[in-house]
């Protein structure tokens, strides 16, 4: 829903959605849902369209390394889990003549010129404002920390500084590609929505929405219904 509200609407919108500004069962919300469902419906896509309330994030994208799927959308981590929990080899996308390589690509928006990016990320706050402490904090805004970090594997950040040669994993070093060149960056949506919505009713009627074939009309009431009244 996030990746694709960020493509259908602009990052305003998403804004408003986020807020609640503009309700969960608005007609633009339901466009965007409706367009999740022409791909995560459609059992000529992903087989058996119940079985994804019931499939881990891991197991979805182990048909990429058996050849029963072609592609899976997923978060950058999904290199590490791929490469270690299915022995896949991950490679660059120029990779192609490597048999059974295993890539990644952006999932890309509705025109050419629309790159929008949607993520997570970590903060580095500080509980005093003595001098050393502010020149750590600085210290890790160079490219030079983000670099010498990056090549110590496992990590990657947004830094317009940051070269992917030093980023060893080909899924994590697409990934800073992507982050570099978007226009428009934003965050998960449900992990900055009320609790109640964000970790709870947009997560069980999402699943009731492919598990039930819950309509688009009564998932969007219900979760517009549980957003806290303040």
């Amino acid at each position: 829903m996030e990746d694709l509200m960020l493509r259908f609407q602009d990052a305003a919108t998403y804004d408003k959605w986020v807020s609640n500004e503009m309700k969960f069962n608005d007609p633009k919300v339901a466009e965007v849902l409706a367009e999740a469902g022409k791909i995560l419906k459609n059992p000529d896509y992903v087989g058996d369209v119940a079985a994804i309330a019931t499939t881990t994030f891991q197991d979805g994208g182990a048909g990429i390394v058996d050849g029963s799927c072609a592609m899976h959308r997923q978060a950058s981590f999904i290199g590490g889990i791929l490469a270690g929990d299915y022995g896949a080899e991950i490679v660059t996308p120029a990779d192609t003549d490597v048999e059974g390589g295993i890539t990644t690509f952006y999932f890309p928006g509705v025109s050419a010129d629309n790159k929008p990016a949607l993520g997570g990320g970590e903060f580095v706050g500080a509980f005093s404002d003595r001098p050393e402490v502010q020149a750590v904090q600085l210290y890790l805004t160079t490219a030079d920390w983000n670099n010498k970090k990056a090549s110590l594997g496992g990590w990657f950040s947004a830094h317009l500084g940051l070269d992917t040669a030093n980023v060893a994993d080909p899924v994590n070093a697409v990934a800073v590609e992507i982050l570099q060149n978007a226009t428009t960056f934003r965050f998960d949506a449900s992990d900055l929505m009320p609790a109640a919505v964000g970790a709870g009713s947009f997560w069980k009627e999402m699943t009731a929405w492919v598990a039930e074939d819950k309509a688009d009309k009564a998932v969007l009431d219900a979760i517009q219904a549980s957003w806290p009244a303040s």
